[in-house]
């Protein structure tokens, strides 16, 4: 599994967090959780790693999809979301984050440009970057 280089001006920083974010996918509640870690990549949008006991886990399927991140390790289990707009591999988790992020092992991440995310009951408007399609697998 191959990855892209270390960008010496890319800052990566996990933090933990105490405010109430909702993942939501056609009215259906993907997570909900008052214990976040935000993760702040350079060049990316905020991502918000959930405890796997705020997820609902039954709304995703395994995939057997892996990448890999030079800041934050391998995301070693990926998660379709099903429904009539199913988002490929939308969801992912690191079992084993480089120390620097080490807060977001087993938390589990949604594609902010892929799910409906409310942040203290304030709905985020959906971010636009490279993932905002999932036409690709992620490391690909």
């Amino acid at each position: 599994m191959g990855g892209h280089p270390r960008d010496p001006y890319k800052r990566v920083d996990a933090l933990a967090s105490s405010r109430h974010i909702v993942v939501a996918l056609e009215g259906v509640i993907l997570a909900e959780s008052d214990r976040p870690a935000l993760l702040f990549e350079t060049g990316l949008p905020t991502r918000y790693y959930l405890p796997r006991d705020d997820v609902n886990l039954a709304a995703l399927s395994a995939t057997a999809n892996h990448s890999m991140c030079p800041y934050k390790g391998v995301a070693d289990q990926y998660w379709d979301i099903a429904g009539p707009s199913e988002a490929a591999n939308a969801a992912w988790s690191y079992s084993q984050p480089l120390p620097a992020v080490g807060r977001i092992k087993d938390m589990i991440a949604f594609y902010n440009e892929l799910v409906d995310i409310t942040i203290d009951d304030v709905a985020q408007e959906r971010p636009v970057s490279v993932f905002s399609t999932r036409a690709h697998r992620p490391g690909s």
